[in-house]
């Protein structure tokens, strides 16, 4: 039980389980934001209002927030390979199903059943991370996990722009093909998971006896540092709700400008959504992947996580606003900073649950931040079109948007500064060990 078993379990779990964490996850963003990609099109051929797209756009997150807490308790229970991929397959069917949804009611139906599957999803992987990885590694192992949304918004937009050009092939519309092309990828990705994942890393059949007992011994002496473990006492701690509402801001600014990304940037240049305007519109995502990269490692190097989640979520939020009162140019390079922004704090976020709960109490308060974080993504669309239309100004959505992430912000440095505590000297060597080996 050495500190190199350690190091050693860390540096396979990252080869192991991080790149199919991303892919999941790139696959899983894909499919519930792919409707902004088809939004003018498939209104146009299904004759949807834009409330009512505004509505479908945020009826996802209602029984994805409701589900969330159970979700991952349904995880502890079970384990995580049968119920991450019995719900990949899942989401990924209902997915393909868009391509059905001609009707409003269908369409309604689609994304809220949709939510319902995918629920289980995104805060099962954050419970995971903390099951596979001690304390100091997971604000960078998060930001690793955290560029599958920019990388389903960069490789993504041009997928979803090449397959709306297939109008026509078959009699059908090129909204069509990118439903089902895009969820079938999941049913796919899916199946693979009961082949690949394991549930725990006692059951982890690339770790040896030695790496599987260190790793352990220490994530077992973090839980015992934790406040609580019990799943009712997660919710009835003020500092959880405190967290829940900061998620519910993030996570209404950046859904604020997921759906409407890619026909604002089609504004910009003067077009309609395709191709070349989704190359364009994923130029942004760029950015982010470059934020999400940097940022949750300086976060992880100076073990500070309140001021620069603080800070980078301001500078999101005055870029977005900023963004619908500038030209052309300098508004793609506000939507830069502002995609780099909200993607970037969220892995450093969630480093935060974790130095408070563990067990099952790590599991209900993941699940009940992230339904804050639902209920933001539900009430973006709407909030953003009723802004417009409210102002008659497009802008006035944006700096609607601006206004959530400012007071986002500012309930992150309203936190309990205890924590953000710093690591031990045994922690830090450890991090310190393991930069030098994997980055050189």
């Amino acid at each position: 039980m050495t500190m190199s078993s350690v190091e050693t379990a860390v540096r396979k779990n990252r080869w192991r389980l991080i790149p199919f964490m991303l892919a999941l996850y790139v696959l899983a963003f894909l499919d519930r934001s792919n409707i902004g990609f088809a939004k003018e099109a498939f209104q146009l051929d299904t004759g949807l209002s834009d409330d009512v797209y505004a509505l479908g756009a945020g009826i996802f997150f209602v029984l994805y927030a409701v589900l969330g807490v159970p979700a991952n308790l349904i995880l502890h229970r079970w384990g995580a390979r049968r119920w991450i991929g019995t719900i990949t397959v899942l989401w990924g069917l209902l997915s393909a199903g868009m391509a059905f949804a001609d009707t409003e009611a269908k369409f309604l139906l689609v994304r809220l059943f949709l939510g319902a599957v995918e629920a289980g999803f995104f805060p099962g992987m954050i419970y995971l991370t903390a099951l596979w990885f001690p304390r100091e590694y997971r604000a960078g192992v998060m930001g690793l996990f955290y560029m599958g949304a920019p990388l389903a918004l960069t490789l993504g937009s041009p997928l979803s722009g090449a397959l709306l050009e297939m109008q026509g092939i078959l009699g059908q519309p090129g909204w069509f093909w990118m439903f089902v092309v895009e969820g079938l990828l999941a049913v796919v990705a899916g199946l693979f998971t009961f082949v690949w994942l394991d549930d725990t890393p006692a059951k982890a059949r690339f770790l040896s006896a030695d790496e599987k007992q260190a790793l352990q011994d220490c994530l077992n002496e973090e839980e015992r540092q934790t406040a609580t473990s019990r799943s009712a006492d997660a919710i009835r701690n003020p500092q959880v709700w405190h967290l829940a509402l900061i998620y519910l801001a993030i996570q209404a600014a950046v859904y604020g400008l997921i759906f409407f990304l890619p026909t604002q940037v089609a504004a910009l240049l003067g077009t309609e959504v395709g191709f070349w305007a989704s190359v364009v519109a994923s130029i942004p995502w760029v950015a982010a992947l470059l934020g999400t990269w940097f940022i949750p490692r300086l976060s992880d190097r100076i073990d500070e996580r309140r001021h620069i989640a603080a800070l980078t979520l301001l500078a999101a939020g005055l870029a977005v606003g900023a963004s619908g009162l500038v030209s052309p140019l300098l508004a793609i390079i506000a939507l830069c900073i502002a995609a780099a922004g909200f993607i970037a704090v969220q892995p450093v976020f969630w480093t935060l649950p974790s130095r408070l709960l563990s067990g099952t109490a790590l599991a209900a308060g993941i699940g009940f931040i992230n339904m804050f974080g639902a209920i933001g993504g539900f009430v973006a669309p709407i909030i953003r079109v009723r802004a417009d239309a409210l102002f008659n100004d497009k802008a006035a959505g944006l700096l609607t948007l601006a206004g959530i992430a400012v007071l986002g912000s500012l309930f992150i440095w309203g936190l309990n500064k205890s924590g953000a505590s710093p690591r031990s000297a045994g922690q830090a060597r450890r991090y310190e060990a393991q930069q030098e080996s994997q980055y050189g």
